[in-house]
């Protein structure tokens, strides 16, 4: 694509321009069926594809484990304020929503990798295992509106409980709903507790 703050890799198109906040899915390398049907050829619909196949919690769900998922959120929480500011996040057991603002010196791939290599090295080493953690490709969708950015924040929050690892949003120890109620002096529960 060559429309100024647009590029693609392959099949998905990203936008990458400052200061606009960007819903982010990035799922581990088991976590889709191989191949996105042909009959979705937007790629609105491809994301949203995406978001219910990973909501399945199919394949190593490793994620799933305490220690790991903290790695994630760890390298979440580590450049908020400096690369992207965070408005919302959820680590599942299969892969991971945040929601963040564009509006510092980095791109929105350069962010993702640095995300995907420091977790995946982490995992691996604590794992004792080798190769691919990550999916080649990320899902982004950028929020037009006050009421999108609501329904987002929303969304990302509850989506534990959707998928009935949790009643509420807050119970889930790898998230933003779990951050906040822990800043107000609760405790937090996680994905085995």
């Amino acid at each position: 694509m060559t429309h100024a703050g647009w590029r693609s890799r392959g099949y998905l198109p990203h936008c990458d321009e400052r200061g606009l906040v960007q819903h982010i899915i990035f799922g581990l390398f088991d976590a889709l069926p191989v191949g996105i049907p042909p009959s979705l050829t937007r790629p609105d619909l491809r994301a949203d594809w995406a978001d219910e196949q990973l909501d399945r919690g199919v394949g190593c769900r490793l994620l799933a484990k305490p220690q790991n998922a903290e790695i994630v959120q760890t390298s979440l929480l580590r450049d908020d304020g400096e690369r992207y500011a965070l408005a919302a996040w959820c680590v599942m057991p299969t892969h991971v929503h945040v929601l963040a603002e564009l509006g510092f010196d980095a791109s929105l791939a350069s962010i993702v990798q640095t995300w995907k290599s420091a977790t995946s090295h982490a995992i691996n080493k604590r794992e004792d295992r080798r190769g691919s953690l990550w999916r080649r490709e990320y899902f982004d969708r950028y929020m037009r509106s006050e009421d999108q950015f609501a329904n987002a924040v929303a969304y990302i929050e509850r989506n534990p409980v959707a998928a009935g690892l949790c009643e509420t949003p807050e119970e889930w120890a790898f998230s933003s709903a779990s951050r906040r109620r822990t800043s107000a002096g609760e405790g937090a529960g996680g994905p085995d507790s």
